[in-house]
């Protein structure tokens, strides 16, 4: 049974998600003490009916939990709820599962073990929100970016995290190349692998929601948007 440690409801509200006792008591004094108020569940079914149930600012979730892998628990939850904020918590390091969570729509991915000083301020920043509704503009193409949508002038369109970030990295050098390196470092954070294929991957994502002739690739260099 979840347990609310900070009652006052004008406080941002976080549901944590987690089958490790002493993660989740640790992680609830801590949020309490930044003035959240904070409910626990201990599995991934528990955690998914209490974050439809209810409404959350922030949900921290666990991948490895009895009776629902986390990322069962991340795609139900955004397919319900798209516009839930969600930061995974997991000891799973490898790249492709924060690839995995990403594409389903997290906000934030951490791994285990971590610093309590960084989760906080992670969290801080997720519910930091994005207070000015700024819109980016290249053309006739606008990004959104406290909604994570894109409009060519055929109405908004939902991007995935990656897809967003790779975007607005593209449009703030609109009209120059930018190297599968920066895209890499601004949206998955590591360094270019030479036989990685996962920009290209996002580039076409965003070609078939935006349309071909958007993004021109330029050989040997990266991409260039060319919205005109």
């Amino acid at each position: 049974m979840g347990v609310v440690l900070h009652g006052d409801a004008a406080c941002p509200r976080v549901l944590l998600i987690d089958d490790e006792e002493a993660i989740r008591a640790g992680l609830s004094r801590a949020l309490a003490a930044e003035g959240l108020a904070v409910e626990l569940a201990r599995s991934g079914p528990d955690g998914l009916r209490r974050a439809l149930a209810d409404a959350y600012d922030l949900v921290i979730l666990d991948l490895l939990m009895p009776g629902m892998d986390g990322r069962d628990v991340l795609r139900q939850l955004l397919r319900d709820r798209p516009g839930q904020a969600v930061l995974v918590l997991s000891c799973l390091a490898e790249v492709r599962f924060k690839v995995d969570c990403f594409n389903l729509g997290a906000r934030d991915y951490l791994t285990k073990p971590f610093s309590l000083a960084e989760l906080v301020a992670r969290v801080r920043n997720q519910l930091r929100g994005d207070p000015s509704g700024q819109v980016i503009r290249a053309g006739n193409l606008r990004l959104h970016l406290g909604r994570m949508e894109a409009d060519i002038g055929r109405g908004p369109l939902a991007l995935t995290r990656l897809e967003f970030l790779v975007l607005k990295q593209l449009m703030e050098h609109a009209g120059r190349s930018v190297s599968k390196g920066q895209l890499l470092a601004s949206a998955w954070g590591y360094e270019y692998e030479p036989a990685s294929n996962i920009v290209g991957v996002c580039v076409r994502r965003l070609r078939s929601k935006l349309g071909d002739e958007l993004i021109k690739t330029v050989r040997g260099e990266g991409y260039q948007l060319t919205a005109g």
